[in-house]
């Protein structure tokens, strides 16, 4: 993998998880900050979301780097993936929840300028209406937190 994060410095770095942990799965983006938030090594700033809106253009423009982590509602090889956010605005007038990239670029758009931003989409397989990761999704958030230990920390 190329050295996308060089330079990560976790005092001006939000990581921005997003989920519910009510229904599964869909819970991973929060139970990767918890477990971060756990471990004691990461020094930057920790959110939850539900899910985005637009205020959060506001929120990430006070950082020089952002790492939005969301449940995949798919799987992908190796269990997650980790990419550049680059801002693109593929919201409508009517949307209620925005992606990481249009918020990066509503940011663009709003300051003149946005966070150095990443996506790391952690997949799961039970979205249903209950407390609890998966034994897949658990496996695959153990496999991100360890790439974030080696390669982000």
């Amino acid at each position: 993998m190329q050295n996308l994060h060089a330079g990560l410095n976790a005092s001006t770095t939000l990581l921005l998880g997003i989920g519910n942990s009510a229904r599964r799965d869909d819970g991973l983006g929060w139970a990767f900050l918890e477990a971060i938030q756990k471990e004691g090594r990461f020094a930057g700033e920790l959110a939850y979301r539900y899910q985005l809106q637009v205020e959060d253009a506001d929120v990430i423009r006070n950082y020089e780097k952002v790492i939005f982590v969301d449940a995949l509602r798919r799987q992908v090889e190796g269990g997650f993936y980790w990419k550049p956010c680059l801002p693109v605005a593929t919201f409508g007038f009517t949307t209620h929840a925005i992606d990481p990239e249009s918020v990066v670029a509503l940011c663009q758009e709003l300051y003149g300028e946005a966070p150095e931003a990443y996506t790391l989409g952690i997949g799961g397989c039970a979205w249903g209406l209950e407390e609890g990761l998966s034994p897949e999704g658990i496996k695959n958030l153990e496999l991100a937190l360890r790439f974030f230990d080696e390669k982000i920390l």
